[in-house]
């Protein structure tokens, strides 16, 4: 959830850091590339620049400390799962030295704390091989607790196997019930085509790649299963689970720990102030231009192996026609260079080794689906992910066509100003549903968590005419004012804006400016997610002159807040929806207002600017929308359901044993029962592609797909419906109501 006005390395400001701490720096700088006091530079660097680049930075004292301290702890041990309280206790003893241990460069409490964990890994290991060892007896009276916030450590080795054994068995536990009604439904008859597969929060992350991904391999052909035999397939999955989850653990480096510690002090200052590793920032990189140069390809790693998942439409891979899913990587050559077997490598190695500069050739010897080998030579190329990218469609009703946009994030591509941005992909497809005689607009963000700022200024300046988009504070400097200043209005017509929870950062600058000007019409969950600060990334590598030590990655640091052109911060607040409509999470606690440290709201004076007045039904459209949704028994049925989410949310305790276990399963499957019609509506509404689309379809199989799964969910989906129910009313006369002032063209106002 990201606003980035520009790369640091562009800014004057960054010029000036470096320098005077370069000079400082000079004689500290390691002269060996395995120098042990890389991970001190790193620290100095860090706290270097966030005090001196970060909007508010904090204060680093024993409150500070404290909280390092506890977000760390956390990280390396959320579920309670490795850690002794014994270990917690010798820990405890640097909670407020943290700070004074930062300030020196003193690396004893990480030091501590990563080699005590790699011995609980180590023991941990041992702990579930044996015991999915012999069969669990289901029959016994116990049950488990997994709030793990509140629950201590295990007081002894003993204590903490128990609770290994108690959380194994209630994952297992959950995979035969289901396995169990799977075979009850079979004998029955019964067929449940809607029954979906959920994924069990009482499971660890490790635990959810395994237990029951692969169930539908239960074809109804296949023959009934003993209880012993389930049980001990339960069992078998979960050890698979666990050893590929220990073979990922195990293939981390030191350095990758020291960055969960770095990133425990770095995030003290804000939620959005983060360590980037070096390849973590070539993720972001890509993340935010949604390109790559490489082959195009989705990896995982299955055992030792490295397989093809996916294949990027368009990318160089999926051209070739060689290359296919399923298929497993052994070796990789550079151009004519000798091969190098990538067999027991950890994944990340494998990848660096696949990707290059556009133009280059890389050999893959693969295993074949079919067990046959190949060589294929693949040349790299720049390889765009397509779920990236803003995409639309058109919609029919009441013999009116309307178009929707959903913009999955504000990307950009920082290196390339000819490259593909929000902002100009944005303009192509209005222009698109332009030229399909659409009657409005939606403009779904969604789940955005936010990306580059430049691109909100553009999307807001294509619905209005010349104005200020967003305000910007940075530490002890006047605001500075962004505005659209193209008076071209690409659409004038109706215009609605969808938001969820999620929608954040960038996502709400659009939002906050299509309201305040009374552009459009805001739709979707009471209020977004409430991220109302702008951060820069900045190459730390910049700041050393000594190239030996090695790429030392980045920092990404909240440098300003921004502000509605009303003076309003969406810090905290977010924004809050013309149109409230109920959703499934509206009672879960996952906003910015939810951190303990995000920034507070705050406002400054507000920008000068027009009222858009050419909707003259706005507030009619709002107010029945409004009714709508308050007499949908649909709606009304989400927000009972996202009330039963909230208690269910709240229940922690569960039995162990199977017949308690599937009776309190079966009471919560009842329940569940009247919201299934929620996932089973049916707009009536039919979605399709526009012309230039369906011409690549034809020859993009993955495309249609795509598109294909994307229009039936639209047609399902309630929210969008409304947009088009509010777009519908915004294309009638105005409805006069009582005590709502007329707005006056051309009135200047300060909102």
């Amino acid at each position: 959830m990201t606003v980035i006005i520009q790369y640091m390395k562009r800014n004057y400001k960054i010029i000036l850091i470096a320098v005077a701490f370069s000079i400082g720096l000079w004689s500290f700088i390691p002269k060996s590339t395995e120098d042990p006091e890389k991970d001190k530079l790193l620290l100095e660097l860090l706290t270097f620049v966030i005090e001196r680049g970060h909007y508010d930075p904090a204060v680093i004292d024993d409150a500070f400390s404290k909280g390092v301290y506890k977000d760390y702890i956390e990280a390396l041990d959320p579920s309670k799962r490795f850690f002794l309280q014994s270990d917690v206790d010798e820990f405890a003893k640097y909670e407020l030295q943290i700070d004074d241990q930062i300030k020196n460069k003193d690396l004893t409490f990480f030091n501590l704390t990563y080699d005590r964990l790699v011995k609980r890994l180590s023991e941990s290991k041992s702990f579930y091989k044996e015991i999915l060892d012999k069969p669990f007896d289901y029959s016994v009276q116990e049950d488990f607790n997994t709030d793990y916030a509140t629950l201590p450590f295990a007081k002894t080795s003993k204590e903490l196997k128990e609770k290994w054994r108690k959380q194994i068995k209630l994952s297992t536990l959950s995979s035969l019930t289901d396995k169990l009604k799977m075979q009850e439904d079979k004998k029955n008859g019964v067929v449940d085509k809607d029954k979906k597969e959920t994924e069990n929060p009482l499971k660890s992350s490790s635990e959810n790649i395994s237990t029951d991904k692969k169930q539908d391999k239960d074809s109804d052909s296949a023959p009934i299963k003993t209880f012993q035999q389930l049980e001990k397939e339960t069992r078998e999955s979960s050890l698979k689970s666990f050893n590929e989850y220990y073979d990922f653990v195990e293939d981390l480096e030191r350095n990758d720990w020291f960055s969960i510690y770095i990133n425990a002090i770095a995030t003290r200052f804000d939620p959005h102030t983060n360590y980037f590793p070096p390849d973590a920032k070539e993720q972001f990189d890509v993340s935010i231009s949604g390109k790559l140069e490489g082959i195009g390809a989705r990896l995982q790693k299955k055992n030792d192996y490295t397989e093809i998942s996916e294949l990027i439409s368009g990318g160089p891979a999926w051209r070739g026609k060689e290359l296919e899913a399923g298929d497993v990587i052994m070796k990789v050559a550079q151009a004519d260079k000798e091969p190098v077997d990538v067999v027991g490598m950890h994944l990340d190695d494998v990848v660096k080794k696949i990707k290059g500069p556009k133009g280059t050739e890389v050999r893959l010897t693969v295993k074949k689906v079919d067990g046959t080998i190949k060589i294929i030579s693949i040349i790299r190329d720049i390889v765009e992910i397509e779920e990236t990218y803003a995409k639309s469609s058109v919609v029919e009703k009441d013999g009116l066509k309307y178009g929707i946009i959903y913009l999955p994030k504000f990307y950009i591509d920082f290196e390339n100003n000819d490259g593909r941005d929000a902002g100009k992909d944005m303009a192509i497809e209005v222009d698109k549903l332009k030229k399909e005689g659409v009657s409005g607009i939606i403009v779904d963000v969604r789940d955005d968590g936010g990306g580059s700022l430049k691109t909100v200024v553009d999307i807001a300046g294509l619905f209005i005419e010349e104005g200020p988009v967003v305000q910007i504070k940075s530490a002890g400097r006047k605001k500075e004012v962004l505005y659209d200043r193209d008076k071209k209005v690409q659409w004038d017509g109706p215009l609605v804006v969808m938001v969820n929870s999620f929608s954040a950062s960038a996502s709400e600058i659009l939002a906050a400016a299509i309201q305040d000007y009374r552009r459009g019409i805001i739709i979707g969950s009471k209020q977004t997610y409430g991220k109302g600060t702008v951060q820069n990334v900045i190459d730390l590598n910049q700041f050393v002159r000594n190239s030996a030590i090695g790429d030392i990655g980045a920092l990404k640091t909240t440098t300003q807040k921004f502000y509605r052109i009303n003076g309003g911060s969406t810090q905290l607040e977010g924004v809050t929806s013309d149109v409230a409509m109920p959703d499934r999470y509206s009672y879960l606690k996952m906003g910015e207002r939810d951190i303990d440290n995000a920034m507070p709201w705050d406002k400054i004076d507000p920008a000068l600017f027009n009222f858009w007045d050419k909707q003259t039904n706005f507030d009619a459209a709002i107010e029945n929308s409004k009714k709508r949704v308050a007499l949908n028994d649909k709606f009304k049925l989400i927000e009972e359901n996202a009330k039963w989410i909230d208690t269910r949310n709240k229940e922690n305790i569960y039995s162990l044993n199977i017949d308690k276990f599937k009776k309190e399963q079966n009471t919560i499957e009842e329940a569940a029962k009247k919201f299934k019609s929620i996932a089973d509506y049916q707009t009536q509404l039919k979605f399709y592609s526009l012309p230039t689309e369906i011409e690549a379809m034809k020859t993009d199989g993955a495309l249609k797909e795509k598109r294909e799964r994307w229009h039936e969910s639209l047609s399902k989906d309630i929210y969008v419906e409304e947009a088009i129910n509010i777009l519908n009313d915004l294309q009638t006369k105005p409805i006069v109501k009582k005590n709502i002032e007329p707005l006056k063209k051309d009135k200047l106002v300060k909102s």
